[in-house]
């Protein structure tokens, strides 16, 4: 297996061996073993299926959601800004462990919003009329746009997370204190868990899904969940197949942040990549920066412009983008690892 490349360098297997034993045997097995059994995935017009097994499962994936001169367009962002992030990681350490990295923790302004083949996403006709149905209304808030991509060679998991949390505060000293988080409950009886879906993203998939490529796993029905997640090593084999795969290039993952996923390994020759798009219900609210720039909020839908009020920036007020340092670094809960049983 020859390295894949970008803009004629080395992309993925960057340090790593593809056709080491390890490596080759876990192929195998994800080959034979990986992915949901009895996947069900909708058509764009199956509109109240597509909310009852969000409902149920805390994800659904929704095919041909994207045109081909959308997906391509796609596709050619995603090389560019990932060419850009290869500049800057040469040894593919990544921002969330070897080879796997998030879009939007490398951007300055947390987002991806910037590029217009991400703005392309924001008020598609397949995918807002589902959203309308799983808020129960059409007045659902944009929050943002970033996602995340594995390179070939990300040959670790990544630990299960859930995307949100009750409110916390951190005390960074010097009387700094960073929020994260929104909902409390002063009395202690409820939590995020309790509560109707908050907060979902729509995740595009670039490239079709595979048993061996990367595709996230999700564990079903664990959007109300409210014992621990289970660490790498006590997760149980059947989550670590838990993938939502197969699906094609042009669906799109809907998903309920509070549900438990994590990245699993690529091991193909092919970027794994799935830029995404983020809402609140209209009853909810955190922080949300601009990010937008004007000029592209102006060429959105009227429901758009309404979805996107407010993270556009300001009339005359420029957006600092570019990348972060280290691009943005690797949170240590994040962070991907190999797990013995599965190497």
């Amino acid at each position: 297996m020859e390295p894949s490349k970008n803009a004629g360098q080395p992309l993925g297997w960057v340090g790593n061996n593809p056709n080491a034993e390890k490596v080759q045997a876990l192929r195998h097995y994800l080959q034979e073993q990986n992915g949901i059994k009895d996947l069900e995935i909708c058509a764009p017009n199956q509109v109240d299926r597509a909310r009852d097994l969000f409902q149920r499962d805390g994800f659904v994936v929704v095919r041909d959601v994207l045109t081909r001169d959308q997906l391509n367009r796609l596709r050619q962002g995603v090389d560019r800004v990932v060419g850009e992030m290869m500049a800057i990681d040469q040894n593919r350490e990544g921002n969330r462990g070897s080879h796997r990295y998030s879009f939007g923790s490398a951007s300055r302004t947390g987002n991806m919003l910037h590029h217009p083949e991400w703005t392309q996403l924001i008020d598609l006709p397949t995918v807002t009329p589902i959203l309308a149905a799983i808020f129960g209304s059409k007045d659902f808030i944009l929050r943002g746009g970033g996602g995340d991509f594995c390179l070939p060679g990300a040959v670790d998991y990544q630990p299960l997370h859930s995307d949100m949390a009750d409110r916390t505060v951190f005390d960074l000293g010097n009387n700094k204190k960073f929020v994260h988080g929104s909902f409390t409950d002063p009395r202690g009886q409820l939590t995020h868990r309790d509560l109707p879906v908050p907060y979902l993203c729509c995740n595009f998939l670039t490239v079709d899904f595979t048993a061996t490529n990367g595709p996230t796993r999700q564990i079903p029905g664990t959007q109300n969940a409210k014992e621990p997640m289970p660490s790498l090593e006590e997760e149980p084999e059947w989550m670590k197949l838990s993938t939502v795969c197969p699906a094609s290039a042009g669906s799109v993952l809907i998903r309920d942040v509070r549900a438990w996923h994590g990245g699993t390994p690529n091991l193909s020759n092919e970027l794994r990549a799935i830029p995404n798009l983020e809402y609140f219900a209209p009853w909810y609210r955190e922080r949300m920066p601009a990010c937008l720039p004007r000029a592209l909020y102006d060429s959105l839908s009227a429901h758009g412009q309404d979805i996107a009020r407010y993270i556009v920036a300001a009339p005359g007020q420029s957006l600092e983008t570019g990348y972060r340092k280290l691009l943005g670094g690797t949170p240590p809960d994040s962070k991907s690892r190999p797990v013995a049983k599965a190497q």
